[in-house]
């Protein structure tokens, strides 16, 4: 699907967006641990989904704005669930335990948290292609959010820091991580099937 000029230039201010968004991060992570250099300070990132699926819009939109053409719908599809989703549970699960934000460090928080996940769902509900979109698409979507929670736990395993409360079998103990695993991978998979149905009645394929 070729993108229009519009389509293509707003792409351009998402990946831009979300590229500020991590940059900011990045930065007030060096700060609070002025003891990492800059690779460290990425690993030290690099174990929340927040940054990765951030990472992953950066790129995705990026990608789409010199192109100018989408190449997988379910992969975007699946790119502005997963975002959406970060946004959601941000603020319904973790937002009240993450403290006061000020300066940069409320701008970061802003991009990752809210503007890029809003921005992302409004472009897909406007330019996203519906091809290929269905039951098959929805549980696919399911499978980042899985590798993601053995990804936090392989690395809790090793060195004991778990990035939230539902992937710490310390916190929540292991039946907990189980459940918790459920219930976001069937909410990833609910989530996933009214994105699609709200899109072609939206815009219809």
């Amino acid at each position: 699907m070729t993108l229009s000029p519009l389509a293509r230039f707003l792409a351009l201010v998402v990946a831009v967006m979300a590229f500020a968004s991590l940059g900011a991060q990045v930065l007030v992570t060096q700060a609070e641990n002025p003891e990492d250099g800059g690779l460290a300070t990425l690993w030290r990132l690099a174990r929340f989904f927040t940054i990765l699926t951030n990472l992953m819009v950066a790129v995705t939109y990026a990608v789409l704005a010199v192109r100018g053409r989408v190449r997988a719908p379910v992969w975007l599809g699946g790119v502005t669930l997963w975002i959406a989703i970060t946004g959601v549970v941000y603020h319904l699960l973790l937002a009240e335990t993450d403290g006061a934000k000020a300066g940069l460090d409320w701008w970061a928080n802003l991009g990752l948290h809210g503007s890029v996940p809003g921005v992302v769902a409004l472009w897909w509900l406007a330019f996203g292609p519906r091809d290929g979109l269905g039951v098959r698409a929805a549980l696919l979507w399911m499978l980042w959010p899985l590798v993601y929670v053995c990804y936090a736990l392989g690395r809790g395993a090793i060195d004991g820091e778990y990035p939230y409360f539902f992937t710490s079998p310390v916190q929540v103990g292991w039946d907990g991580v189980l459940r918790w695993t459920v219930i976001l991978a069937v909410a990833f998979l609910i989530a996933g099937l009214m994105q699609i149905a709200l899109a072609r009645l939206v815009r219809p394929r």
